[in-house]
């Protein structure tokens, strides 16, 4: 097999790699594959590739980066006649909480699930209102979802399932379910061995393990995760602790994990989270500020990632190419780069976008 060969393979193993908890796998050949499919104009490969890179960028918390991406599958699919691939836009709108925007997609993916027969397409949307709800507190909806998800037995979708199906169980107070929830992980985390599986496993005990040792659950999720490229889960996995150090009458504890999530939740645009670790911040007598989602700067995904390219020095027409934009697209939308940036040339672009070119 040619080395040409082996990189048409990575889009394969990008998006397997999750489903063996390899995070590291995961996050280096999505981004492997869509720098391939471009390098390539492999067109038939490039929408796969930037779902899967789209996807690893959501659990790694750069939210504004996967929405550029999705922006660019949606142009592909108008550059290409064909059908854009849903799952991380709604993978995303759930993450960030958008109850409204996220709802339409599930609606929409589910009407394709229908007309294509697809199960897999089925099991995303209920993932991702899994999800959604966690974030929303909705915790009965969400173990609903959860464990619908979970009974497809696809193998990817399953892990991101039982991990959502535990938590939300737990939180609504059904221990049965929890528990047998965490036992289901347990059956697909033990062999991985991994940092990512082994620390959602210990996160999963300390919801619906031994009680008495929760505390060095909630701990040990925290050390394992945070080893990985997960950020969205080392938030998630602090927010639940700090809840149990709330509800443990230890208020002050309680606050150093809460801020670090809240922290981490705005400052990634998880606006569902957010509230949620605000809600806990506030119970133990401090005052949360309100943040608003978005770049500092006002700009949209698309406008930073042209920016983004004109700052590595990309002339209009590889940015268009790169973006599936024509050359006047991608002049437009500098020109509302400058004025929102309140600058005139591509040379101020860097000290603005705080980034090295």
């Amino acid at each position: 097999m040619s080395e040409d060969d082996d990189l048409r393979l990575l889009w394969l193993a990008a998006p397997a790699s999750h489903a063996v908890w390899d995070d590291e796998t995961w996050y280096q050949l999505s981004e492997r594959a869509v720098a391939y499919a471009r390098a390539t104009g492999a067109l038939s490969l490039l929408p796969a590739a930037l779902s899967s890179r789209a996807g690893a960028l959501i659990q790694a918390g750069r939210f504004a980066d996967a929405a550029a991406l999705t922006d660019q599958l949606d142009a592909l699919g108008r550059a290409t006649g064909l059908a854009p691939d849903l799952c991380p836009a709604l993978t995303l709108a759930a993450a960030r909480g958008r109850e409204a925007e996220a709802r339409e997609l599930i609606d929409t993916v589910l009407r394709d699930a229908d007309a294509y027969g697809s199960g897999r397409l089925n099991g995303m949307a209920d993932v991702a209102a899994a999800l959604l709800c966690n974030g929303l507190g909705e915790y009965p909806a969400a173990m609903r979802a959860a464990r619908r998800a979970a009974g497809r037995d696809d193998l990817g979708l399953g892990n991101w399932a039982l991990v959502e199906s535990v938590e939300a169980a737990a939180r609504a107070g059904e221990t049965g379910i929890a528990s047998r929830a965490r036992e289901r992980l347990s059956e697909r985390t033990r062999s991985a061995g991994s940092d990512w599986a082994l620390g959602v496993q210990a996160l999963a005990d300390a919801l619906a393990g031994s009680p008495g040792e929760a505390e060095d659950r909630y701990r040990e999720a925290i050390e394992r995760l945070s080893t990985t490229r997960l950020d969205l889960l080392v938030a998630r996995a602090r927010l639940l602790y700090g809840e149990w150090l709330r509800r443990a009458g230890r208020r002050t504890d309680a606050r150093d994990e809460l801020r670090a999530a809240h922290h981490a939740f705005a400052g990634m645009g998880a606006e569902a989270f957010a509230r949620r670790a605000g809600r806990e911040l506030e119970a133990t007598g401090v005052t949360v500020q309100s943040h608003t989602d978005g770049p500092r700067d006002g700009l949209t995904p698309q406008e930073t990632q042209v920016a983004r390219l004109a700052v590595a020095g990309r002339t209009n027409a590889e940015i268009g190419a790169a973006l599936f934009l024509s050359p006047r697209t991608v002049e437009w939308h500098l020109r509302m780069v400058f004025t929102k940036l309140r600058i005139t040339s591509r040379r101020e672009l860097a000290a603005a976008l705080r980034v090295q070119p």
